[in-house]
């Protein structure tokens, strides 16, 4: 089958976010649909599982019928269902592999459990079919915090990972301290504008440590102190100054694993990705040490099925591989 007339239906429920998309070849995206449960979970002040995997199983019928008639398709014109496998919520994970299993055993078409950390990746060559590895890759989201050696698609090495909490995962419990609610990314992201970031010397956790690995349970710990010495301080300030120190961590060590590893190339992908501090910071220390930083645009940072269509798309028609409908999740799937 020609490439183009290839069709990839991605389906992705790893955690709080309900997403289907549809991929004609590699990467051209005929449809690509995301419902956010995060007015949902912003009671509980972060993802509760079961009511998660509710509300996918109540949400994703509608949304596969809903990119199909986007793209203008029927359910019959479709060669590969793809799902994220893992990493993620084993609850969540289950309502989408298993939706996407009966979809691909009814229409006899291929099945893919995709990794959601490679669609992470592959959400830069939706931006940009040419680009090629070798890089270096941070992803840097609510769940994962890594630098992964990228050779080639589909060859990963990870040379650092968190020890402890993801820098997304930090700035959402910063944000609960902050009453910012759930989540706290964006808004954290927002009241930095208006902050001082030298204004309170928060902690650098293991930047300057050898190796590659992270820390942000510190920094966490760290607000939660100086806001109960200084329960008046300008939430602006503490938001400019936490990212102040995330993005000297994050920063830091990928620029030099970048360069230990004898690479040009850094792709910073995940929902933490779309902080523009961040963008700023990495872009610029990379224009310094000759560097080549890129995004995927802010709609492919956040979890969405195209990146998960794109990885197993790739998986199936470059690599030739495909799997059985016994496939399971798994909540800590890893490279």
């Amino acid at each position: 089958m020609d490439n183009d007339a290839f069709l990839t239906l991605g389906i992705e429920t790893s955690c709080d976010e309900t997403a289907v998309a549809i991929l004609s070849g590699e990467t051209d995206v005929r449809a690509n649909l995301v419902y956010s449960q995060a007015d949902l979970h912003a009671r509980y002040g972060g993802v509760v599982p079961e009511v998660a995997s509710r509300n996918h199983l109540a949400k994703l019928p509608y949304l596969v019928r809903q990119a199909l008639a986007d793209a203008r398709l029927e359910v019959a014109d479709l060669s590969l269902i793809a799902a994220t496998r893992g990493p993620g919520l084993v609850g969540p994970l289950l309502v989408g592999l298993s939706h996407g299993k009966g979809l691909a055993y009814g229409l006899d078409v291929p099945f893919i459990g995709a990794n959601h950390l490679e669609g992470h990746i592959f959400s830069v060559r939706l931006a940009n079919e040419l680009f090629e590895p070798p890089f270096m890759a941070l992803i840097v989201s609510g769940g994962h915090t890594s630098l992964i050696e990228v050779r080639a698609f589909g060859q990963y090495r990870t040379v650092g990972a968190t020890v402890d909490d993801a820098a997304g995962e930090a700035l959402d419990k910063i944000g609960k301290m902050l009453d910012i609610g759930y989540p706290a990314g964006a808004e954290i992201d927002r009241l930095a504008r208006k902050g001082n970031p030298s204004a309170i010397h928060f902690p650098r956790p293991m930047a300057a440590s050898a190796g590659f690995d992270f820390s942000f349970a510190g920094l966490k710990t760290s607000v939660l102190y100086h806001l109960r010495k200084h329960p008046r301080e300008r939430p602006e300030d503490v938001a400019a100054s936490v990212l102040a120190s995330v993005v000297e961590i994050l920063t830091k060590k990928s620029i030099e694993a970048t360069r230990r590893y004898h690479m040009d190339q850094l792709v910073v992908v995940g929902g933490v990705a779309a902080n523009t501090h961040l963008r700023e910071g990495l872009t610029r220390s990379g224009e310094e040490r000759g560097i080549l930083v890129s995004f995927p645009p802010t709609s492919f940072c956040t979890d969405n099925a195209a990146m998960i269509a794109a990885a197993a798309a790739f998986r199936h028609l470059r690599l030739d591989e495909r799997h059985d409908l016994s496939v399971a999740p798994d909540a800590s799937l890893a490279f």
